[in-house]
């Protein structure tokens, strides 16, 4: 069984290779450009009245977000949600240059799905009655993707932080080095 797997495997895995898809890091920037493309469709409709309402059963039951509501009202609280998710996805988009600019849009993200992943439990009729959990109902199945975009948010923040520590000792190497060879040491 195994060597058929192999043998039906291997031209797949050939084929991947020569076509160039496995490039270094083109896994990092479709993750980063998905997150891009996510916080600017969401973003967007934050802005409709239509999706202010949609929100009141989360906002209402998120333990981290309930405030939204006493602090900025109904239709500012998807407002000012608009708005953090246009900046962070910008923050995200600019991250393609400069890395400093990824690890705040990150570390937005992986806030946002935090505090959206923390409603899960707390999301009234969440659980179908007769199966149960994990059986989801209502609002919880749309939630769940949050999971997923937590994790997602994770790795984009520790490829940013690793990558800006990997390059800070090089510069200082550069600049020490180019200091000694012209003799201001």
């Amino acid at each position: 069984m195994n060597a058929i797997f192999n043998k039906a495997i291997s031209p797949f895995v050939l084929i991947m290779r020569r076509s160039g898809l496995l490039t270094e890091d083109l896994d990092y920037h479709l993750v980063r450009a998905s997150m891009v493309i996510m916080f600017f469709f969401f973003g967007y409709q934050k802005w409709w009245p239509y999706e202010a309402e949609r929100l009141v059963p989360f906002i209402s039951n998120g333990p981290l977000i309930w405030w939204l509501y006493p602090v900025f009202g109904h239709q500012g609280a998807s407002w000012f949600l608009g708005v953090s998710e246009w900046t962070f996805g910008a923050l995200l988009l600019a991250g393609f240059w400069d890395k400093r600019l990824g690890i705040l849009g990150a570390a937005g993200s992986t806030a946002t799905f935090i505090a959206t992943v923390t409603i899960i439990p707390f999301m009234p009729d969440g659980w179908d009655p007769a199966a149960g959990f994990p059986a989801m109902t209502g609002n919880v199945p749309f939630l769940m993707k949050d999971v997923v975009l937590l994790a997602v948010s994770f790795y984009l923040l520790k490829q940013d932080v690793v990558r800006v520590t990997q390059h800070e000792p090089a510069v200082r190497r550069s600049k020490t080095a180019g200091l000694v060879h012209s003799g201001q040491e």
